[in-house]
């Protein structure tokens, strides 16, 4: 599991069931384009909207309470930051399994807030 799921239940228990519906849904839209930037950003070495973007996404799902995902997007933004293009299709790889194990664990969860 990628989410801590009894810290994100208590990171949401006071939100209205809609609220979290919507803020769970709105990334998962997002997701694609998200990913898509990133890794234009990557091919382009566009180091600075790398670390934006990167920063952006690990915003995001440090929302949801995933650590790993988290450390990953962190990742990328510190490549960006450091303007460093070493590794960066792995570190991608690795960021685009982690945030789509998110996405998938949020499938379950939100069944708990219909």
């Amino acid at each position: 599991m990628i989410i801590d799921k009894d810290q994100f239940r208590e990171n949401f228990e006071f939100f209205d069931k809609e609220i979290v519906l919507d803020i769970i849904n709105m990334f998962v839209d997002e997701y694609p384009e998200r990913m898509q930037k990133i890794k234009q950003n990557i091919a382009d070495k566009d180091f600075d909207n790398l670390k934006f973007n990167a920063h952006s996404l690990k915003g995001v799902v440090s929302n949801f309470v995933a650590e790993e995902a988290r450390a990953a997007a962190k990742r990328l933004e510190d490549k960006g930051a450091n303007k460093d293009d070493s590794d960066l299709d792995a570190l991608f790889a690795d960021l685009e399994q982690k945030t789509q194990q998110v996405i998938d664990e949020l499938g379950e969860l939100k069944k708990e807030f219909v």
